[in-house]
């Protein structure tokens, strides 16, 4: 479907912080005529603190508001805590919006992996959400998938991003447990159920014991956006768009100038 360029809905990306940035950049790459409005619940940042009902809850209000000032053409949930946590509710609260959300790589780590040890490096909410379990039950019966969460990265990454320093011995602590050696076999694919992750990717390369593919989700989370978004012939990008929106109200200066350098006003 062609749609007229003066009719042009904006594409709201959603995460917990910064990490939608990874699936914000791809996706800008594929929808160049799109405007883009990027929502960063920091106030509610880490997620992985949160009661399932309540973060649930808060997710479902913050959309109502959102999808009511806005009316964005589709929305991307940029976060895998998020989206496996209330995707469901947000499409039952929300059926007019069209929702396109972020799950743990499973399918393609176990299409791809040659030793069949796999590894879900995550958030803790993420790592025991049914909705992972039941992605390996459907897609990767067949491989070894070690199930690793980590407390502290997505915390570690916002403040990478944002030129803070993280120490080797603190990130390796909590990607170590992703290699796995057995009967000779070697963990060959980490999936990156964040976000977040790919900022430190080569970091994690860095630090590994042996070279693995790290699988980033962003681009072919991107890539389903596009498929849902109508083209559109001979289109003007718009200029009332690109801006980033904080729940706190208060991005810091190291934050303002990070959105700046992904072509947003803060």
């Amino acid at each position: 479907m062609i749609a007229a360029a003066n009719e042009l809905k904006p594409v709201l990306v959603f995460d917990s912080g910064i990490g939608g940035l990874t699936v914000l950049r791809e996706a800008r790459v594929l929808m160049p005529e799109r405007g883009f409005i990027y929502v960063a619940d920091d106030a509610g940042f880490p997620y992985g603190s949160w009661e399932e009902e309540g973060l649930k809850a808060r997710i479902v209000d913050l959309f109502a508001r959102l999808l009511t000032e806005y009316d964005p053409e589709v929305c991307i949930i940029a976060c895998s805590t998020a989206f496996t946590l209330a995707g469901a509710a947000l499409r039952a609260a929300y059926p007019q919006m069209t929702f396109v959300g972020t799950v743990p790589a499973i399918k393609p780590a176990a299409e791809r992996t040659r030793s069949g040890l796999v590894s879900v490096l995550a958030t803790p909410g993420t790592v025991k959400r049914a909705y992972t379990r039941e992605l390996i039950q459907s897609f990767a019966t067949q491989c070894h998938v070690r199930l690793v969460g980590s407390e502290n990265l997505a915390r570690m990454a916002e403040a990478y991003i944002r030129g803070g320093a993280v120490s080797d011995e603190a990130v390796l602590s909590e990607i170590r447990e992703c290699f796995v050696e057995k009967d000779d076999h070697k963990t060959d694919i980490v999936v990156l159920a964040c976000t977040h992750y790919p900022f430190m990717a080569n970091i994690f390369r860095r630090l590994a014991p042996w070279p693995v593919d790290w699988l980033d989700p962003a681009e072919a989370i991107a890539r389903r956006a596009r498929s849902l978004v109508p083209q559109v012939a001979d289109a003007v990008h718009p200029d009332n768009f690109d801006f980033a929106i904080f729940t706190s109200g208060a991005p810091d200066f190291p934050t303002r100038r990070l959105m700046q350098g992904f072509g947003l006003k803060a």
